[in-house]
């Protein structure tokens, strides 16, 4: 009855290739599912004697499944729009944590969001990632669940510095005024309020400059406008700055709104890296910035290649919520699957090592999309003509042997 063994293993080998053939083509729209593949090795073969040359006379004794190797290359990216959907481009998984705070990875990425604003998978496990703390975040913090809820709110910030970049005509006659500034600074309260820069030309490579808020900003205020402001400018005769004299430092008091006073520093830098010129062409400011902005609450975000998600606010500031950790694996095919398209590590697959995308050999993050399965049905067809072409052979096998015990009984009686 021996015979009946090695057909036997070659039918329960079959079984779980038709088995695991069918998981993948049931997996085959499951975001992120990695296609599985068996592999077989054959069962120690007895030697029963050797020929005469010494070497062994060997019988097989079936076959057995030896491993389940997952193809982890990159299912295709599926754009969806939605901005909680992310997907890897290349290796790397996401770092999720479950209700029992267990940590778990995995490479799905249709995230939602929780009551609390908190990005999940559906099975409801957080995504982890770095924190941010006024838009800046911090890498060396322990992991957090990431949070993008509409609830999500920046306290205002007051302006500290402004910068204004521009020329001056040197064309300009003596008396004469270059074309103003104007830019909007913020209090501590969030109110904005425009700082204006006016100039006139005073000699020969030589200006004033006048910085004013509106008056009615101003407790008290008087006139149209509130000079809070000045200095004198000295450029070079090829019309580079080399001096700011008679500078009397932006300083804003009294303001209408209750806020706290400000004194702002700036606007043209310094004479060893200024932000204005005296050229012959036309007066023209070209770019103007504040460090302030006015509190708000998140209106949308969107996840950067690195990791980084940025939210723009209702004030139009935007800024960093958290970014993204992935982690990797020395040995991705020593990864436990759990469900859910889930993965533990193992002693087989080492620890994780968890950092930032784009960074030791973890793939970029991409957002509003998710990746696919990676399942081939044609290839997965193919797999199971043979799978089922083995299962026949085997049964077949079987047949046979039944056959011969049954003549052998019969000639016994």
């Amino acid at each position: 009855m021996g015979s009946f063994s090695s057909p036997l293993s070659g039918l329960m080998a079959a079984q779980e290739q038709l088995q695991t053939v069918s998981n993948n083509l049931a997996n085959m729209n499951t975001d992120g599912y990695k296609d599985q593949t068996l592999t077989f090795a054959d069962i120690f073969a007895q030697t029963g004697s050797t020929n005469g040359a010494g070497d062994p006379m060997q019988t097989g004794a079936g076959v057995t499944v030896s491993s389940t190797v997952s193809n982890f290359t990159e299912g295709d990216l599926n754009a969806t729009g939605t901005a909680s959907n992310m997907a890897i481009s290349g290796n790397g998984f996401f770092v999720t944590q479950s209700s029992d705070g267990s940590v778990q990875f995995t490479r799905t990425g249709d995230f939602t969001t929780n009551d609390d604003g908190q990005l999940t998978s559906p099975s409801g496990d957080l995504l982890m990632g770095y924190p941010a703390v006024d838009g800046v975040v911090n890498t060396s913090a322990p992991l957090q669940a990431l949070q993008v809820g509409t609830g999500v709110a920046i306290p205002a910030q007051a302006s500290t510095t402004v910068t204004i970049t521009a020329n001056l005509d040197s064309d300009d006659a003596v008396g004469g005024s270059g074309t103003s500034s104007s830019l909007p600074v913020y209090d501590s309260l969030g109110s904005a309020h425009t700082l204006s820069v006016s100039y006139t030309k005073t000699g020969a490579n030589t200006w004033t400059y006048t910085v004013t808020v509106p008056s009615t900003d101003i407790t008290g205020g008087k006139g149209t406008n509130t000079t809070v402001g000045s200095g004198q400018l000295n450029f070079s005769d090829a019309g580079t700055l080399t001096s700011i004299t008679n500078v009397v430092p932006i300083s804003i008091s009294n303001l209408s709104d209750g806020a706290s006073s400000m004194t702002l520093s700036g606007p043209f830098g310094t004479a060893t890296n200024p932000t204005i010129t005296q050229t012959a062409s036309a007066d023209a400011t070209s770019a103007t910035y504040t460090d302030g902005f006015s509190g708000g609450t998140l209106s949308t975000y969107a996840v950067q290649p690195n990791g980084i998600i940025e939210g723009t606010f209702s004030s139009g500031k935007t800024l960093a919520l958290g970014q993204v950790a992935l982690a990797s694996f020395a040995n991705v095919q020593g990864l436990v699957a759990t469900g859910n398209n889930n993965y533990l590590p193992s002693a087989a697959s080492g620890s994780p090592v968890i950092g930032l995308a784009g960074t030791g050999g973890r793939g970029t993050v991409v957002g509003g999309s998710v990746e696919e399965s990676n399942v081939d049905i044609a290839a997965e067809f193919a797999k199971l003509i043979v799978a089922q072409q083995a299962y026949s052979a085997n049964a077949k096998s079987i047949t046979t042997f039944n056959q011969v015990s049954q003549a052998t009984l019969q000639m016994i009686q």
